[in-house]
This record gives structure tokens, C-alpha cells and sequence, in this order.
């Protein structure tokens, strides 16, 4: 069984938001749009209420960086 993800988990989820939304820079995405992509991944399996800035922050650079090690 595949391990489910966490609000703590920001390069795997960054991973998955780079396949899924591919072509999109994770600067302009807004941390609302963010949270509820995050929430959606059918591999995440964490409290919605216990994410916060700090945390989608986390998760919003390590996209990035996938995305720059990219290409895009």
C-alpha cells in the first residue's frame, strides 16, 4: 500500500503538483488554489484544517524547485 501524504511531506506533494499541473509556475498560484490541489491528491491523507502559511510555503518552493530543475 502506497504511503499516504502530510502537510509535512512538501517534496513529494511538490512532485505530484509538478505532474499534475504541469506548466504552471507555483508563484502565481494563490496558497487557496494551492491548499485545495494539495487536499485533492488522491495520495493525501491529512487533516485540511492543519495545514498553514508556513506549511503550503514549504510545499509552494519545493514545486518550484522542481519546476526550475525542469526546464519551465
Amino acid at each position: 500500500m502506497p504511503r499516504k501524504l502530510t502537510w509535512t511531506d512538501a517534496e513529494d506533494i511538490a512532485l505530484l503538483l509538478c505532474e499534475q499541473h504541469a506548466g504552471v509556475d507555483p508563484l502565481t498560484v494563490r496558497f487557496t488554489d494551492l491548499h485545495r490541489w494539495v487536499c485533492a491528491l488522491p495520495e493525501f491523507d491529512d487533516d485540511p484544517g492543519a495545514s498553514n502559511e508556513g506549511r503550503l510555503e514549504a510545499i509552494q518552493m519545493a514545486w518550484l524547485d522542481e519546476y526550475r530543475a525542469a526546464g519551465q
